[in-house]
């Protein structure tokens, strides 16, 4: 199996060696991930500037281990994360079997996804029909990555062995805790939002700056079908997600709302 791992926190990212050392066990890893912190930029590409890449020797971040089963190859991108998916596989890396982005610290519920760069560089893959998953741990501090690997690893097994008839874009949050606190793992659909953006000014000589950060906590109830409730609920949380942002079920009173603003528009029935 060819397995492409990309993140949004760079390169160096504890979580994402985590999911590397995991899914090695599974195929051969290719890591394409940012060279520097790259949370927030949500599906950003650089159209007007070139990408550096540069290879980076695996064992910089894995300890020589004469009994892993497949090979991990590294490289370190001057991008965003969707740059980072882009460039490997219509360039670098080429086709794989699975996409990976992850393990990120801290979650991507709700419609915060719209803004992860974890699920972000992730849309890449799936628009290019890859199996694709974006996975996060619930916490930024201290978060334990063990339960989001292995749950990696038996994924990209079950992907390997028995593979679906179309692809997957699974976005999953694992609770920051220890396996035997989780109570279990549940199919969710997108909830709302989880987190708003606070804003802080500072002077500086005769500017303003302004300093947005998205730790606003919403409260509310979700729903118990919703992957922030499930999380809230010691519970592993797998959203399908189909990116897109069209809305078909609204187009008939959208129609009605135009009314005669076409015939008034263009002087006619259009």
């Amino acid at each position: 199996m060819k397995i492409l791992l990309i993140n949004d926190d760079g390169v160096d990212a504890p979580g994402l060696w985590a999911a590397a050392r995991a899914l090695r066990q599974v195929g051969d890893v290719f890591v394409v991930a940012p060279d520097r912190q790259q949370s927030g930029v949500g599906t950003a590409l650089t159209l007007h500037a070139p990408v550096r890449v540069r290879e980076v020797p695996a064992q910089t971040y894995l300890a020589e281990d004469g009994d892993a089963p497949n090979s991990v190859t590294v490289y370190a991108v001057e991008g965003t994360p969707a740059d980072s998916c882009v460039l490997a596989l219509e360039s670098i890396v080429g086709s794989v079997d699975l996409v990976v982005s992850g393990i990120n610290p801290g979650s991507n519920l709700g419609w915060d996804v719209m803004v992860s760069g974890t699920v972000g560089g992730a849309v890449q893959a799936y628009v290019r029909g890859f199996p694709t998953v974006a996975i996060s741990v619930g916490a930024v501090q201290n978060p334990h990555l063990e339960v989001a690997a292995q749950f990696l690893q038996y994924l990209g097994q079950r992907l390997r062995d028995d593979p679906p008839d179309s692809s997957y874009f699974l976005n999953i949050n694992v609770p920051n805790l220890a396996v035997d606190q989780i109570s279990g793992v549940q199919v969710t659909r997108l909830g709302d939002r989880s987190y708003g953006e606070s804003v802080r000014q500072e002077s500086a000589g005769a500017d303003k700056r302004y300093w947005i950060a998205r730790n606003r906590p919403i409260p509310g109830n979700p729903a118990e079908d919703t992957d922030i409730w499930a999380l809230k609920n010691n519970r592993i949380s797998v959203t399908p997600l189909r990116p897109g942002m069209g809305g078909s079920e609204d187009m008939g009173d959208v129609e009605l709302f135009l009314g005669d603003l076409p015939t008034r528009l263009l002087g006619r029935r259009d």
